[in-house]
């Protein structure tokens, strides 16, 4: 991994650092540039002015140039017809991200945003980087957004990056399973999974489908011990997040961290997760990927999945040994 340049270092995070009006002053500042002829109607220009903000003005919780880059070199390989993000905040993931799903031919990216306020930032940003026939942002709790979204007759989705509510990334993945939104081929990229970190999303997309239907019985209401305080209380208190939602356990995932970092070069990572089958279906080709490429996953690769076997093929990596990848 390179290291982190320090030219282009965000300001540092203060105690309170969003919803302070910030936002909004970051619309005006992208909306009154003075290079502000060139950079309406290009994302990549947009993107720049946020970042110029959070550099010599304020500091911004967005994904970053260091991060993104993760996440859009995914996004060409994969090449997803739809994708979704969970949190947009202020916009910039989502035209980061949306333009590069355009750009590989993809069809929409949906932007859920829980904040009315928020997504109204979001909307001008989208707007003013002339993404807003392709991106649609949908205001309210991201569970809802995911039903609205299922209930609209949306089959699959093919990239999703989380990057909301810390305590939801698990809930609303299994949500997405249980409505059989994720299917072999499914991309996840969870932000922040260092800082400020999220062990229990990390323990269910690394476990083996015999560990996930044992704990399945065990689950009760929603466990903030896993996460730092400012996450769990991030909209000023204990979000209430959906109930009795049991995901998809037989969902077979291979999930890697990327170490990278933060705008202000704190050290983080994405956590990357692909779907590469499910238990009484098949593996996906070509889905094991850590140095070597596994070809045709053998039946003894499907049990090493649920937990009852290791894997009998020469190039298959234990799940325990691929979970940390430098970028």
């Amino acid at each position: 991994m390179a290291p982190f340049d320090k030219t282009k270092s965000y300001a540092s995070q203060e105690e309170t650092f969003f919803d302070d009006g910030r936002e909004e002053e970051l619309v005006e500042f992208v909306r009154n540039h003075h290079d502000r002829s060139k950079i309406q109607g290009s994302p990549a220009n947009v993107l720049q002015a946020i970042d110029e903000y959070g550099r010599t003005k304020r500091y911004l919780m967005n994904v970053g140039e260091d991060k993104g880059a993760i996440v859009t070199k995914i996004i060409s390989e994969r090449k997803p017809h739809i994708m979704v993000e969970l949190g947009g905040y202020c916009g910039y993931s989502t035209i980061l991200f949306g333009s590069a799903v355009r750009a590989s031919g993809g069809a929409k990216y949906y932007s859920l945003e829980r904040s009315p306020k928020f997504a109204k930032v979001i909307t001008a940003l989208v707007e003013f980087a002339g993404l807003e026939e392709f991106v649609e942002v949908i205001v309210g709790p991201s569970n809802e957004g995911i039903q609205k979204l299922h209930s609209r007759g949306l089959k699959t989705i093919d990239m999703m990056f989380l990057d909301h509510y810390k305590p939801a990334y698990t809930t609303d993945l299994k949500l997405c399973e249980q409505l059989g939104l994720i299917k072999k081929g499914t991309v996840l990229a969870a932000d922040n999974v260092i800082s400020p970190g999220n062990p229990p999303y990390l323990e269910y997309v690394r476990s083996s489908v015999e560990d996930k239907l044992q704990k399945l019985e065990l689950e009760g209401k929603l466990d903030t011990d896993g996460f730092a305080k400012r996450s769990a209380t991030q909209y000023g208190g204990v979000e209430a997040l959906a109930t009795g939602i049991k995901g998809n356990p037989k969902l077979i995932y291979d999930s890697q961290l990327i170490n990278s970092f933060e705008p202000t070069g704190e050290p983080d990572g994405v956590e990357i997760t692909r779907c590469v089958g499910e238990v009484g279906g098949s593996l996906q080709r070509g889905s094991f990927k850590t140095g070597s490429l596994l070809v045709d996953p053998p039946v003894s690769i499907i049990k090493y999945a649920v937990g009852r076997e290791t894997p009998m093929c020469q190039n298959a990596v234990p799940v325990a040994s691929r979970h940390s990848t430098q970028q």
